[in-house]
């Protein structure tokens, strides 16, 4: 590992500026220039066609689902809508795109001049977008070798099944002023544009499926310095945690550099989990992409009806639904926090509580037993076999007095494993609360008999050793047995 510096120590000293590109994978039935599926997965090259191979004399046509959604997302950014726009090709070597170029935007995107304000630890900060312009996804490479990086490789696999997913790409413009906050920053608008993306209904923005990827530019420059320093970028990271740490590594990293005398190489980097950035390629000189005009593609222009038809579908700005959320379900900022930080858990509470269920009940099963079955399999709270109409049925029984909580655990375990519905999970296993006084005083009756230590001080006024015999008679029965007629009962023996 490179040296480092102490964070705060480069702080005092510079002042970053950062910058940050981020790629958006669209959810469309097709591609961006031909109708192969477009959904994720499938054998290796099954879902291609000449299009997309890039074969001669085949002709692209832009889907107008994923132009549609390009205004949408602009429009959700604050970015004016270009009126006419087109498409070019961007020429390098690619290993993954057969045809060595990508159809991209270049000095005429669909949309520009936006703005995002978070709010960050009390303070709100300004991002300035600069564009948002259509692309394609290049294919995937598989590298055969121990790291599973080309330097050691044997061989590499190439899948074009991606190759022509329809892609937006969003620019902020440089970033300045953030000071000690700057990963925080950078967390933050990539926690509001995935959640921004999924509002919008646009893409799935997992960004652990690679649907949301960023990459993260950041520069340092002494204190008072008017010209920017020489920027990295960290290419293609892929979670919130990764964003945030990737910044306070390489502020670090190039802290030490130029403390140390040294000068920041201009160039690419690569994020490693384990928690530092390696290099990639120098980006010292420009790349010249020989960027041309796209001959096969007709320039999009959209009409400003069209535009205002499509402002007209955007949804509630997600900020502005958390917080309306948040003074509805009374919870804390520790608790929305929560919320905020387990992805998807704010719909799916939503849906629960709209299904009938308090937000408290639906933020404890979501966030505590369901989360820990998601995370046992590793899936999304959202992919679980389970619905947010079922988890409010489930508590409609607990409030009910039909099951307690660890009976509840139970019933979801029995929904997941595709019993059934809640109901019928709590017929097939028995796990209604018994409330019968028949049964329940022959347990209790039982449990005196086998502790005459603890029904004596009971007799002799110490009510709060009740516990342990309500506890004996709860184990006896299954955890099956109604608490609080136990009590009753126990009381009623023993006065």
């Amino acid at each position: 590992m490179a040296e480092l510096m102490d964070y705060d120590e480069v702080l005092a000293r510079f002042d970053p500026t950062l910058g940050l590109e981020v790629h958006v994978e669209l959810n469309t039935a097709t591609k961006m220039f031909c109708a192969c599926d477009n959904s994720p997965g499938g054998e290796p090259n099954t879902k291609v066609c000449p299009v997309c191979l890039g074969l001669p004399g085949s002709l692209p046509v832009v889907n107008g689902r994923a132009v549609e959604s390009a205004i949408r997302i602009g429009l959700a950014l604050g970015c004016s809508i270009a009126p006419w726009s087109r498409f070019a090709r961007k020429n390098y070597f690619y290993p993954d795109m057969t045809k060595d170029f990508q159809t991209s935007q270049y000095d005429e995107p669909i949309c520009f001049d936006g703005h995002v304000d978070l709010l960050v630890d009390g303070q709100t900060y300004g991002i300035e977008i600069e564009r948002v312009h259509m692309e394609e996804d290049a294919g995937k490479l598989t590298h055969a070798g121990a790291s599973g990086r080309i330097q050691d490789a044997d061989y590499s696999l190439v899948d074009y099944n991606r190759a022509g997913t329809p892609l937006m790409e969003i620019v902020t413009k440089p970033i300045g002023g953030l000071g000690a906050h700057t990963p925080d920053v950078g967390r933050a608008y990539l926690a509001h544009l995935r959640d921004l993306m999924v509002a919008l209904g646009v893409s799935d923005a997992r960004m652990e499926a690679g649907n949301l990827r960023c990459d993260v530019n950041i520069s340092l420059a002494p204190k008072g310095a008017t010209e920017l320093g020489k920027r990295t970028e960290t290419k293609n990271v892929n979670s919130l945690r990764a964003v945030e740490d990737a910044l306070r590594y390489e502020i670090r990293r190039q802290g030490a550099l130029l403390s140390a005398g040294g000068s920041v190489t201009q160039e690419t980097r690569h994020w490693n989990e384990q928690g530092w950035t390696s290099p990639g390629r120098s980006k010292e000189q420009a790349e010249d992409y020989r960027y041309f005009p796209e001959p096969d593609l007709v320039p999009v222009a959209p009409s400003a009806a069209w535009i205002e038809e499509l402002r007209a579908t955007l949804p509630e700005p997600p900020a502005q639904r958390r917080a309306r959320l948040q003074t509805q379900w009374g919870f804390t900022d520790l608790e929305m926090r929560d919320v905020v930080g387990t992805s998807g858990s704010l719909d799916l509470i939503d849906a629960t509580v709209g299904a009938g269920a308090s937000a408290s009940s639906a933020r404890k099963w979501w966030l505590g037993e369901l989360a820990r079955r998601a995370n046992e399999t590793d899936a999304e709270l959202a992919d679980l076999p389970i619905t947010p109409a079922q988890v409010a049925r489930v508590q409609a029984l607990v409030d009910a007095g039909t099951l307690t909580d660890k009976l509840a655990r139970s019933v979801f375990e029995g929904v997941l494993a595709g019993e059934g519905d809640p109901d019928a999970v709590v017929a097939s296993r028995g796990l209604a609360v018994v409330s019968d006084d028949g049964a329940l005083g022959e347990a209790v009756d039982a449990v005196i008999a086998a502790q005459p230590d603890v029904a004596d001080k009971i007799r002799a006024g110490k009510v709060q050793a009740a516990g342990a015999l309500i506890g004996a008679v709860m184990k006896a029965m299954r955890g099956q047995a109604d608490a609080a007629r136990v009590r009753e009962l126990i009381l009623e023996r023993l006065a």
